[in-house]
């Protein structure tokens, strides 16, 4: 997604914008099944934290799925008008894209380092990454532009190296977990 945002979106505006539209609503609903595996392993660690985890990501997912989606059908049917920049109502500013997902990732990211299930620096990366959702949320909210260059920094750190780093180590390691239990 972020690759489309920053790269493509250079290159042809429209066909950047447009596929990150789509990777946001995608990448939503995937990150759900990865959530959700994540409870799985982490719950009889602390169960109540676990839950709250899971409820904060899936959360943050799904509004991503939402918000993407929102943007991909005035893409495809644009306003008669173009309306004032006002905040998304159901994500506004990144709220549950970026906000609530930080938050999930920080309360998995902390099980993960309190369980020997897991590599302690991927948890500390968990929490690097949540944190820095949080950053992108709270640049968007205050800054306003995401073209600022806070902005683009807290966004390109997250969307370019700590999320897909955090995910692709975390893939690898569910999927040599479930090896195991085979």
């Amino acid at each position: 997604m972020s690759v489309a945002f920053v790269l493509i979106a250079r290159l042809a505006p429209g066909l950047g914008l447009g596929l990150s539209w789509v990777l946001l609503m995608l990448g939503g609903l995937l990150t759900t099944v990865v959530m959700v595996a994540l409870f799985e392993r982490l719950r009889d660690t602390d169960r109540g934290l676990a839950l709250l985890a899971l409820l904060l990501a899936v959360v943050g997912a799904l509004g991503s799925a939402i918000h993407g989606g929102y943007q991909v059908a005035n893409l495809v049917h644009p306003p008669p008008v173009n309306p004032p920049d006002l905040p998304n109502p159901i994500d506004p500013r990144g709220l549950v894209t970026f906000g609530f997902a930080g938050l999930g990732l920080l309360g998995f990211a902390s099980l993960m380092r309190r369980t020997a299930r897991f590599p302690q620096r991927l948890g500390v990366l968990g929490l690097v990454t949540g944190i820095a959702l949080i950053v992108v949320y709270l640049g968007r909210l205050v800054i306003l532009t995401p073209t600022n260059p806070v902005v683009l920094a807290a966004a390109g750190l997250t969307g370019f190296i700590l999320a897909p780093a955090w995910y692709l180590w975390l893939g690898i390691t569910l999927l040599n977990d479930t090896s195991r239990r085979s």
